[in-house]
């Protein structure tokens, strides 16, 4: 299963409303370091059965990078029973990921 495609409009239901962790990634076309995660990201997606996997384009979804404070990119988030939960800057190995969905 891909990475969901997150955007204002299905962040609440998908997040944090999810039943699950979730990972999100906060990335952009532009970023070197976010397209050497996006095919770990994607890879995790089609792997992970006790997690969601999401993204989020910050040059689409602004206001979602603005609320939670996306300053640099990728940012990824991991969200649990609707509260973030973990938060880390820079390309991460799908190791490390793995490791952050364990909360």
């Amino acid at each position: 299963m891909a990475a969901i495609h997150l955007t204002k409009d299905n962040f609440k239901q998908e997040v944090l409303e999810s039943e699950v962790p979730v990972l999100v990634d906060f990335w952009a076309e532009w970023c070197g370091p976010c397209q050497m995660v996006l095919p770990i990201v994607e890879e995790l997606a089609g792997e992970v059965k006790n997690a969601k996997i999401c993204k989020v384009n910050v040059d689409e979804q602004m206001e979602l990078a603005k609320e939670f404070r996306v300053m640099s990119i990728p940012t990824l988030m991991v969200f649990k029973d609707g509260q973030k939960v973990k938060s880390e800057v820079g390309a991460k190995s799908k190791e490390e990921l793995k490791a952050m969905l364990e909360v």
